[in-house]
């Protein structure tokens, strides 16, 4: 009788990364997380979009704003590589949307407290970088899926462009903004979506990743990690100020 074959399971020797509670918050693992992410996400535009907007705004200018800038990417990516928008794929979304809206809108102080609490504020950002990482990462797949290879052994600038703006493309809707966004250069968050995309894009699709177990989701949280350093690094004030020489 011959010996049974002995089946040796892989090691991972970074498994922590994606193996604790952080990291399952981070990546969303959970609809009630995802949820609570999406809303924070679209309140934090809110805050943008209210600020932005004329005093005298009419209530629909404000909405549809609102709607373009919190789905901007994932209005225009999905046309870029013939799917459904988000916001007509996913019921979730328009109801965030709604939901902050009616509270920036009814109930203005909210903001006002929140953006005099440091660190109310820091967790909106947390939220909101963390559901913004998932978008730069899932439409920079999505396209590298769509696109055919054509120079090299897969799309290399397609699925960055579509990450990039998966992750700021409320910035330039309406088009009629055109290139006003990056008039005084780019904001921060059109600056991380593109590293963003570019660092998780080559480490998918080159040797960088061989042999990496689950690959995809070490990248996802690695994303959202730097997203939520820069945000909150912009959006709590805490970078160095230049000194003007005399």
């Amino acid at each position: 009788m011959g010996r049974a074959k002995v089946i040796e399971e892989s090691v991972d020797p970074t498994a922590w990364m994606i193996d604790n509670d952080v990291a399952n918050f981070v990546l969303l693992h959970q609809k009630e997380v995802l949820y609570m992410c999406m809303l924070g996400y679209t309140f934090l535009h809110g805050s943008k979009v209210f600020a932005a907007a004329p005093k005298n705004a009419p209530f629909s200018y404000k909405l549809v704003s609102m709607l373009l800038a919190c789905t901007g990417g994932g209005i225009l990516v999905p046309l870029f590589i013939n799917s459904i928008p988000v916001p007509l794929a996913n019921d979730a979304y328009p109801i965030a949307v709604l939901i902050s809206f009616a509270i920036h809108y009814y109930f203005p102080i909210v903001w006002e407290v929140i953006a005099l609490t440091p660190m109310v504020k820091a967790c909106i950002i947390v939220l909101y970088e963390i559901v913004r990482a998932k978008v730069v990462l899932t439409f920079t797949i999505a396209a590298n899926a769509a696109i055919a290879p054509s120079l090299f052994s897969f799309a290399l600038f397609g699925p960055i462009m579509c990450g990039t703006i998966g992750g700021c493309g409320g910035a330039f809707l309406p088009l009629s903004k055109g290139l006003d966004p990056i008039a005084n250069g780019m904001q921060y968050p059109m600056t991380s979506a593109c590293i963003g995309a570019t660092l998780v894009h080559l480490f998918l699709n080159t040797h960088f990743s061989e042999g990496v177990i689950n690959a995809k989701e070490k990248a996802h949280f690695h994303l959202a990690l730097f997203f939520i350093f820069i945000g909150l690094v912009n959006g709590l004030g805490l970078k160095t100020k230049k000194i003007k020489k005399e």
